[in-house]
């Protein structure tokens, strides 16, 4: 999947340079951040939403797991153009995973902060 995602960014990143006429990509750079994190959210309330449709039907439906595949995939579009608006390059994300998934035995206690 992290050839998709940088092959995305790249994308981004091109489009974000070279701001063509009728690009949403363009369009949400124009706007600025404060448009991009308002898509950002809408489009997480909007992958929350199709999850638990698709939980309430026990996963034994076409249509819903299709919702959940789109509305996820404009969350990861989202994602990235705020990454790429405020310079964070997915290698750097990438690292951080790579990083967290060779921990063991970090699970969060309950009501403690660190």
């Amino acid at each position: 999947m992290s050839d998709i995602l940088t092959e995305l960014y790249e994308l981004v990143e091109e489009r974000k340079t070279v701001r063509e006429e009728g690009s949403y990509t363009a369009y949400l750079f124009d706007e600025g951040l404060d448009k991009i994190l308002k898509k950002l959210g809408e489009e997480c309330v909007e992958t929350i939403i199709a999850a638990k449709n698709l939980k309430a039907a026990e996963g034994d439906s076409v249509e819903l797991r299709e919702a959940l595949s789109n509305e996820s995939s404009d969350l990861i579009y989202h994602l990235i153009v705020m990454l790429s608006e405020l310079g964070v390059r997915p290698d750097e994300v990438e690292g951080v995973l790579r990083e967290r998934m060779k921990k063991t035995g970090n699970l969060k206690q309950p009501g403690k902060t660190e």
